[in-house]
């Protein structure tokens, strides 16, 4: 019997991230989703799917709760890293109106934090394996067309890490992966969003799947396409 295949999801106690753990299971992977405080939507998952779905506890802005799941997985082999973890706060705002707070927390959760999480985990995933985290069309400078600036910010330094990551991993033959899922209807991207979870979780799920086994790094939408930096 093959071995299944596994993933770890970062951060899916709701939206984009719940919906991945689904998605996933769905596929036959063997799961393991984390959350920061409980939710009843995984947990409501994990009876559907209590073969294939694992929950741990992590929040991604404590290195001490990182390194803890770290030696809770132990050895275990990571097909794919998945980072979704992320916050929007103060879409509204400019620079001149904004709180500090609101600033540095989305730098600490939606850029720095996801990197700490892969660099702990990254030597778990193998040669054909998948080094993932969720960005956004907004961390394009390229394309900036100047929405929810804050938050556009911490995707570009998001971005911007996950770039300085790949560089010092020269010659590395996994694939690593910004990817924009699109701007979905989940509770962080509000109801004018353009897109529902089923026009964007499978697609994103596909094109990550696709890119397992080419080396490099890429930042893409859902459909795989390249997004301009």
């Amino acid at each position: 019997m093959a071995t299944r295949k596994t993933v770890l999801i970062i951060g899916a106690s709701r939206g984009l991230g719940l919906a991945l753990a689904e998605e996933y299971c769905g596929r036959d992977y063997q799961v393991t989703a984390t959350v920061r405080a409980p939710s009843a939507a995984l947990d409501d998952l994990a009876e559907r799917f209590p073969v294939s779905l694992e929950i741990e506890t992590l929040d991604t802005t404590d290195p001490a709760s990182i390194k803890k799941l770290k030696e809770r997985l132990g050895t275990r082999i990571i097909d794919t890293l998945l980072v979704n973890a992320g916050i929007c706060l103060a879409h509204e705002n400019t620079p001149i109106d904004a709180d500090v707070e609101d600033f540095v927390a989305m730098m600490v959760t939606n850029a720095l934090s996801p990197m700490r999480v892969v660099e702990t985990f990254e030597d778990q995933v193998p040669p054909r394996g998948v080094i993932a985290v969720i960005s956004s069309e907004l961390g394009s400078i390229a394309t900036n067309r100047g929405f929810w600036e804050l938050y556009s910010s911490s995707k570009a330094a998001l971005n911007m890490l996950m770039k300085c990551f790949s560089q010092r991993h020269a010659g590395d033959p996994r694939a690593m992966l910004l990817i924009a899922p699109g701007w979905v209807r989940t509770e962080m991207g509000g109801s004018e969003a353009k897109l529902s979870i089923e026009e964007s979780i499978p697609l994103v799920v596909t094109a990550m799947e696709a890119r397992a086994g080419k080396p490099g790094l890429k930042f893409m939408d859902r459909h795989g396409d390249r997004l301009p930096w």
